[in-house]
């Protein structure tokens, strides 16, 4: 069965570094070194577990001030391996004065199918109007965004959260971004705990929102949620791994072990980003 996983990072040394003061609390999070490996590694691991790899740029200059892993990077790292990262999201920061020209360059130039955002770190909400401009620019565009939802582990157990706010990251941004901008194909990231089931509502009612699972063992999935994947949402769920937040055996064994059918795991781990965002 093809595996197509959404939501993966380069996973190198780079990238480590992009993230700055979060490492350490990172490390605590997932209970493992958080550490990067040379991109050899990383391709080699995405060969093994026989994923077909979207790249995810990070892009946190505004709030730490570190050297991104940017568009740039994500697409010359495609361009090295494409048998095997079939695409990318792009980062943007929408507080940036060029971030419509960023936005086109990723898309037009680049080949993009769309652009990732991390609420809590880039300290915004999606339906912050003063980002108003810049998802227009989207929708004209074409491009799909993939946003996240619910908590993370990027400043968790630090004072403050190192002045992260885990409620820009909640589902009704989303909900009212797809309102204004209905033929914005919106990917809702992780389950979004802890407001699962209002991700749920989210999902359900507004037709250009889909979601994908990432950044969770499957076994923690909350009841409802294991419920609606095989019932209700069945054509809206993809596969997504945050690599490499956890082990790629791990996530599949676990995904197989919740015993869905085949025909609804078709859907989750290929179908339905095929349909959806033309992979």
């Amino acid at each position: 069965m093809r595996i197509i996983d959404l939501h993966c990072y380069p996973g190198t040394k780079d990238w480590i570094a992009c993230q700055g003061p979060y490492v350490d609390a990172l490390a605590k999070y997932w209970k493992r070194e958080w550490v990067g490996k040379a991109e050899p590694e990383v391709i080699k691991e995405f060969t093994d577990a026989g994923v077909d790899a979207c790249l995810v740029a990070l892009d946190l200059v505004s709030t730490i001030h570190t050297k991104p892993v940017g568009n740039d990077y994500v697409h010359a790292m495609w361009k090295r391996h494409p048998k095997r990262i079939i695409q990318c999201w792009g980062a943007l920061d929408p507080f940036k004065p060029d971030v419509i020209q960023e936005a086109r360059k990723a898309v037009q130039e680049y080949g993009f199918m769309g652009f990732h955002f991390h609420p809590i770190m880039q300290h915004f909400a999606v339906d912050d109007p003063r980002a108003q401009p810049m998802f227009e620019e989207l929708n004209l565009l074409g491009a799909a965004v993939m946003i996240d939802v619910g908590t993370t582990g990027m400043g968790a157990g630090m004072p403050g959260g190192h002045g992260a706010i885990i409620r820009h990251a909640h589902p009704s941004s989303i909900d009212k971004l797809a309102a204004d901008f209905p033929k914005l194909k919106i990917i809702m990231a992780h389950p979004g705990w802890p407001w699962v089931e209002e991700t749920t509502a989210v999902a359900l009612h507004k037709g250009n929102v889909y979601w994908e699972m990432s950044g969770w063992a499957p076994k923690y999935f909350p009841g409802n949620l294991k419920v609606d994947i095989r019932g209700r949402l069945q054509n809206k769920i993809m596969f997504g791994s945050d690599y490499p937040s956890m082990p790629y055996e791990r996530i599949l064994r676990e995904w197989q072990e919740l015993g869905y059918k085949d025909d609804v795991m078709e859907k989750i781990f290929h179908g339905n980003a095929e349909r959806i965002l033309g992979l």
